[in-house]
């Protein structure tokens, strides 16, 4: 066994467009370490365990986001569904006043800024691993938005593909056969 790793031939672009055939669910992140609410997209959320219930998602070095993220005890991940497609804009918007008068948010009674209106998890940060310029963050869910406060009907998906907001249709579904792979662009926001 040899003791050194293999070349590598794959480039960022090349990663990137390789990832482009991959669609993700989105989230918004929100969180205060104490200097006041940050809020990011992003489209890396994973569930890791159920027992406990656990989430993990990654936060470039890139957003003035993340050193909030790296200070803050808690946070919470929003899942977007397709009616949320404005939030997860607005988290994705570089420079947006993400917490403004025109927002629709709140703090939860335990402090931690949210949007009352998406399905959303609040979590204590258990561990945070650093990766190459990102930050992978595992939380371990304490408390939900209850189902008293949702929609009784099953939301539609909201999924980042190829640079672009889609909406999962009802002709994407996987029904008795081949997957069809038809998507409702939502549009671009790039």
């Amino acid at each position: 066994m040899t003791d050194t790793l293999p070349a590598r031939s794959i480039t960022g672009d090349d990663f990137r467009y390789a990832f482009r055939a991959h669609p993700a669910g989105v989230a918004v992140i929100t969180a205060d370490a104490g200097d006041g609410p940050v809020a990011m997209t992003v489209s890396s959320v994973a569930s890791v365990s159920m027992d406990p219930p656990t989430i993990m998602f990654s936060a470039s070095a890139l957003s003035s986001s993340t050193p909030t993220l790296q200070r803050a005890d808690t946070v919470v991940v929003h899942l977007l569904s397709a009616d949320d497609i404005e939030l997860a804009k607005l988290g994705a918007r570089s420079g947006a006043e993400r917490f403004g008068p025109d927002v629709d948010w709140g703090r939860l009674a335990t402090g931690e800024p949210y949007y009352p209106g998406a399905h959303w998890l609040r979590g204590q940060i258990t561990q945070r691993v650093d990766v190459s310029g990102a930050t992978l963050i595992i939380v371990e869910a304490l408390d939900a938005k209850p189902k008293s406060d949702g929609e009784e009907s099953d939301p539609v998906p909201l999924v980042y593909h190829s640079r672009r907001w889609h909406r999962l249709s009802d002709k994407s579904e996987y029904v008795d056969g081949p997957p069809c792979p038809f998507l409702h662009v939502y549009g671009r926001d790039d």
